[in-house]
């Protein structure tokens, strides 16, 4: 029987070293998350936010540290772990041919969810966000932001504790994005789900109720948008976030 790691955290990174060669992507990289949160993880491009996000699902290996996600370590659990986990890569991983109830059922199978449950959770989701009437339709023959609401409401299926984003509203128009970050704000609100959205818009990040800022696979930067504004020694987030990222 699997002991979970005695933490309020709903996710714990511990000293997490990824190398590729000589280059660190991330270099002892550690924070906690808790639960009803949402998190914004700003860098620019080559930051490391993506090797940090494959890392948290289980994509690579860390060369060093752990991962712990609702009290299950990565490394020594990482079924376990990997079950309270629920992401939204920055390129579509949709099957474009399959329709949007196929693809969500599919999902739903992975994780082993009776077809009654999860038929529940699909009509309810695509409800919400207004996706009732495409359920039989192709992947495909949908907008970029329907199908970033398809994905979102597939990683949400199994209703995991943290919830990954990464750069998720590439590609999106403004009221795609907006709508997309109200869902995932209401999740926060409404589940309790922890959210780490990785971006490089620092207008995104503003919206946080916490700002991570990584760099050169080290974070610069924890707190508040205003406390990071503060300690990046600048008038405003932006101008903060450019000077030390330049």
């Amino acid at each position: 029987m699997l002991n979970p790691v005695p933490s309020t955290a709903a996710l714990r990174i511990e000293n997490l070293v990824k190398r590729y060669g000589p280059r660190a992507a991330l270099d002892g990289v550690s924070f906690e998350l808790q639960a009803g949160t949402f998190v914004a993880l700003l860098g620019p491009n080559g930051a490391g936010k993506s090797t940090l996000f494959q890392v948290l699902t289980g994509l690579f290996a860390a060369d060093e540290g752990d991962v712990h996600v609702a009290g299950q370590s990565l490394r020594s659990a990482p079924a376990a772990a990997l079950r309270h986990t629920g992401v939204v890569f920055q390129q579509i991983s949709l099957d474009l041919d399959l329709s949007v109830q196929r693809n969500l059922l599919f999902q739903a199978d992975l994780h082993g969810l009776p077809r009654k449950l999860a038929r529940e959770r699909i009509e309810s989701g695509c409800a919400r966000f207004g996706l009732a009437d495409q359920l039989g339709r192709r992947v495909r023959e949908l907008s970029g932001g329907n199908r970033r609401k398809v994905e979102l409401l597939r990683a949400n299926l199994h209703q995991p504790s943290v919830l990954l984003m990464d750069e998720a509203t590439v590609g999106l128009d403004p009221k795609s994005r907006q709508d997309l970050l109200a869902a995932l704000h209401a999740d926060v609100r409404e589940r309790g789900v922890c959210v780490l959205w990785a971006t490089h818009w620092v207008e995104e990040a503003a919206g946080a109720a916490r700002v991570l800022v990584l760099h050169k696979g080290k974070l610069l930067a924890d707190g508040s948008p205003a406390e990071v504004t503060r300690d990046l020694g600048e008038a405003t987030l932006e101008a903060g976030f450019i000077a030390r990222t330049r």
